[in-house]
């Protein structure tokens, strides 16, 4: 395209050049938009598959004590607990529902055949 000298133009077609390049700015604008937006859903959705699927629910307790310390198995044990163990008690003696109790009993015969 060849180069127009701008101070030969008439004012109506520097208007018009000024019009042709903010319509055209514009148009890129919208295009780049819609391409960051696209990225920014392709982002997202690959970050939400990355974390875990039980992060952050809450589960119901599965050992308590009598003075009212719960702990639902999952992280670490906490210190009440590890504690009663050491001084001499069972898991199991702290099961909430005695059915947990019965699987933990079985998996480690389970684990002792092996």
């Amino acid at each position: 395209m060849a180069k127009p000298t701008l101070a030969k133009m008439s004012v109506e077609a520097l208007l018009q050049l000024r019009s042709d390049v903010e319509v055209a700015l514009r148009r890129k604008a919208e295009e780049l938009s819609r391409q960051l937006s696209k990225l920014n859903t392709d982002l997202a959705s690959r970050t939400e598959r990355r974390g875990s699927a039980l992060k952050g629910r809450k589960v119901p307790a599965k050992y308590r004590d009598r003075s009212g310390n719960m702990w639902a198995g999952r992280g670490a044990m906490p210190v009440w607990l590890r504690e009663k163990i050491k001084a001499g008690a069972k898991l199991q003696d702290f099961a909430v529902d005695k059915k947990i109790a019965s699987r933990r009993k079985a998996k480690n015969r389970r684990r002792a055949k092996r």
